[in-house]
C-alpha cells in the first residue's frame, strides 16, 4: 500500500556540492563524527577516506588508510577519537584520529559487512557482522572477541541505539537484541518486506523502539519492537518508475540506503534509480524527492546536527560485477538541508 500520498514532483539536485579527491571505486558506506563534521568514506577501491567538511560545503581530504579488500562499512566512536571499519578481507580495522595510526582489531571467517560503535553505560565496544553468520564483539583492550552470537544466514546489514540492536541478514532473517544482554537473542522475524534485504536502520531514542528496512524490490517498511505498538507497523513503496507506456509498466530500483535526522527523527531513502527522498514517518508524508544523480545513489549519512546530507554516487553492485562497466561515476556529494525539507509536519493520524 502507497502511505506516502501526493509526492513531491522530483528536481534536479543542481546547487548540491562535490566532495574534492573522492574514492576510484564504488562508494559503499559514509558516516560522519558526533563530535565534528568529518565524513569517513569506505570504498571498493580498498580505501577509507576522511574528509574534513568545511563552511559552504568546502572539503578538505584529512587522512586515508587501506584494507586489503573492498571496504563495505565504517563508524565512529561515541567520542570521535577513532574510526572502525570491515572489509571484504575479512578485517576489522581502527584508526585513531589523534595519532593517524591504523590497526587491525577483529577477525572473521568471511568479510565483514558491517561495524557499529556500542556506547555502553560502563565503556564502548565494537560490533562486527559477518558473511560467516556471526556477530563478535570486541573489547579494544583484548585481541580476541570478547562473545559471538551465532546467526541464521549471512549478515547483510545492522545498526544500534543502544540497547537496541538489529540484524538483517540473508533469506529475509531479522534478529532482534537487547543489548544490556548482547548474546541472547531478543526476538527473530521475518522481514515485512519479500525481498533481499539491502538496508536495516533503528529509530533515534523514542519511547517506542523500532527499526526500517529497505530491500531490492523498492518498499521500505517501520516495524516497531513491542507487540503493543504493533499496529503502528507500515511499509510503502518507493524507488520506482512508472513508464508511461503502458502505464501499469514500473521499473523497480533497490533501496540502497535509509539515514534518519538526528534532530528532527524525519528519514531519508537513497535508491537505484538516482533519487533521494526526505520522508516524515509519523506524519506519513514524503517531505522531498531530489533527482541526485543519473545513476545509482549507493550510501547516505547525515551530519551531527542534520544540516548536511552527505551522498555516493556510485555503482550499486545490483547487476553484480558484469554490470561494473567502465564510466561509471563515484563522487560525494554534500546538500545542505533546509528546515522545509527535514523537519516533522503536522500528523494526519487522528
Amino acid at each position: 500500500m502507497a502511505f506516502y500520498s501526493n509526492p513531491t514532483p522530483g528536481s534536479a539536485a543542481q546547487k548540491d556540492i562535490e566532495v574534492a579527491e573522492p574514492p576510484s571505486d564504488s562508494i559503499s558506506t559514509l558516516a560522519f563524527s558526533n563530535q565534528v563534521d568529518f565524513l569517513a568514506v569506505g570504498s571498493w577501491d580498498n580505501s577509507v577516506r576522511v574528509y574534513e567538511i568545511g563552511p559552504g560545503g568546502k572539503s578538505q581530504g584529512k587522512a586515508m588508510y587501506q584494507h586489503q579488500g573492498p571496504v563495505l562499512s565504517v563508524c565512529w566512536s561515541q567520542d570521535g577519537s577513532k574510526i572502525f571499519s570491515g572489509g571484504a578481507d575479512n578485517a576489522g580495522r581502527m584508526f585513531d584520529v589523534a595519532t593517524g595510526q591504523p590497526s587491525q582489531i577483529a577477525q572473521h571467517d568471511a568479510p565483514i559487512k558491517v561495524v557499529r560503535w556500542i556506547d555502553t553505560p560502563q565503556s564502548g565496544i565494537l560490533a562486527t557482522g559477518s558473511w560467516d553468520k556471526t556477530i563478535k564483539y570486541w573489547d579494544l583492550r583484548t585481541p580476541a572477541p570478547i562473545a559471538t552470537v551465532q546467526l541464521p544466514e549471512r549478515c547483510y546489514s545492522m545498526d544500534v541505539q543502544y540497547p537496541l540492536m538489529v540484524v538483517g541478514t540473508a533469506e529475509q532473517h531479522i534478529q532482534i537484541y537487547n543489548l544490556t544482554n548482547p548474546t541472547a537473542l531478543y526476538k527473530s522475524m521475518k522481514s515485512p518486506l519479500k525481498l533481499q534485504t539491502r538496508v536495516i536502520s533503528c529509530f533515534k531514542a523514542s519511547a517506542n523502539a523500532g527499526f526500517a528496512v529497505g530491500s531490492v524490490e523498492g518498499r521500505a517498511a517501520f516495524q516497531y519492537i513491542e507487540d503493543k505498538d504493533s499496529g503502528s507497523n507500515f511499509s510503502f513503496r518507493c524507488h520506482r518508475i512508472n513508464l508511461n507506456n503502458p502505464a501499469k509498466d514500473v521499473v523497480i530500483y533497490a533501496v540502497n540506503d535509509i539515514s534518519f535526522h538526528p534532530v528532527h527523527g524525519t528519514f531519508s531513502t537513497c535508491g537505484g534509480d538516482g533519487t533521494i527522498s526526505f520522508w516524515d514517518k509519523d506524519a506519513r508524508i514524503r517531505l522531498k524527492t531530489f533527482d541526485a544523480a543519473p545513476g545509482p545513489i549507493s550510501a547516505s549519512a547525515f551530519s551531527r546536527d542534520g544540516s548536511i546530507f552527505a551522498y555516493g554516487v556510485s555503482y550499486d553492485w545490483h547487476k553484480g560485477h558484469s554490470g561494473m562497466t567502465p564510466g561509471h561515476p563515484n563522487k560525494i556529494m554534500l546538500h545542505a538541508c533546509k528546515d522545509e525539507e527535514v523537519k516533522k509536519r503536522a500528523s494526519r493520524k487522528q
